[in-house]
C-alpha cells in the first residue's frame, strides 16, 4: 500500500504522534509524513489528514483512494476546531473520537469508526492530548487493518450539525472573581507557552501557570 499522512501545522501537539504513527503504519506499505496536502503522490491508496489546519482541495483528495480525518466529536455535532478542548469547557469527560472520509465539505464524509476516550475530570492538557493521540493511532491502524472492506461500512452523518469555532489567546481569560473550582476546566485546557491562562487586575494583566505538582 502507498500511504501518507498530513499534519500542516509544523507546532501541532500532534506532530510526535504522527512521528510514531508513520513507524506503526510501516507494516501495510509504504508510508510518507507530510506537512502539506500539495505533496499528496497520485495513485495513493489512503492519505490520513491529521491535525490538518488547510482545506484540502478536491484535486489533492483525488490523489488517493481513501483520504481519512479523524476528529475529536461525535459529528456532525462539533465540526470546526479544537472539538476537545471545547467540550472539555463544557463539562464532557468522555470524548467521542470519530475516524471518517475526507469530502469537499468541511466534516461531512462518512463515518467508518467511532470510539471514546474517558476522563477522570482531573487531567491537564498534555495528559488528555496523550490519550486522544494514542486512540486515534489506535483507529488509524484499525481502519487499515480493514482497508477496503470496511468503506463499504461507511455511516452517512445524520442529525443537526454544530461547529466550534477557533480558540484565541482571549478564550484564556480567567475571572478573578470566581473561585479555581469554577474555573477549573478553563485550566485544564490553557497551553501555559502559546495560550496561557490570564487574568486582567488593577491594571495589569498576569499570566498563570497550570503544572501537577511533583
Amino acid at each position: 500500500m502507498k500511504i501518507c499522512i498530513v499534519v500542516d501545522n509544523p507546532r501541532s501537539w500532534f506532530v510526535p504522534f504522527a512521528e510514531k504513527l508513520k513507524e506503526n503504519l510501516g507494516q501495510f506499505g509504504t508510508v510518507d509524513l507530510l506537512s502539506d496536502s500539495k505533496n499528496i503522490p497520485h495513485s495513493n491508496d489512503v492519505a490520513f489528514l491529521l491535525s490538518c489546519e488547510k482545506k484540502v482541495t478536491s484535486e489533492m483528495l483525488k490523489r488517493s483512494r481513501s483520504n481519512i480525518v479523524v476528529h475529536a466529536s461525535e459529528l456532525p455535532k462539533g465540526k470546526g476546531m479544537s472539538p476537545l478542548t471545547w467540550q472539555i469547557l463544557e463539562g464532557k469527560n468522555r470524548i467521542p473520537i470519530t475516524l471518517f472520509e475526507a469530502v469537499e465539505e468541511i466534516d461531512a464524509g462518512p463515518v467508518y469508526l467511532r470510539e471514546y476516550v474517558d476522563f477522570k475530570g482531573n487531567e491537564l492538557l498534555h495528559e488528555m492530548q496523550n490519550s486522544v493521540g494514542v486512540k486515534i493511532m489506535e483507529m488509524c491502524e484499525t481502519f487499515l487493518n480493514d482497508w477496503p472492506q470496511i468503506l463499504s461500512n461507511g455511516i452517512a452523518q445524520n442529525g443537526e450539525p454544530s461547529f466550534y469555532k477557533k480558540r484565541t489567546l482571549g478564550d484564556s481569560r480567567l475571572d478573578p472573581q470566581k473561585s479555581l473550582a469554577e474555573q477549573f476546566n478553563l485550566l485544564r485546557v490553557v497551553d501555559n507557552d502559546r495560550y496561557p491562562a490570564f487574568f486582567e487586575w488593577n491594571g495589569r494583566r498576569y499570566n498563570l501557570k497550570i503544572e501537577l505538582s511533583k
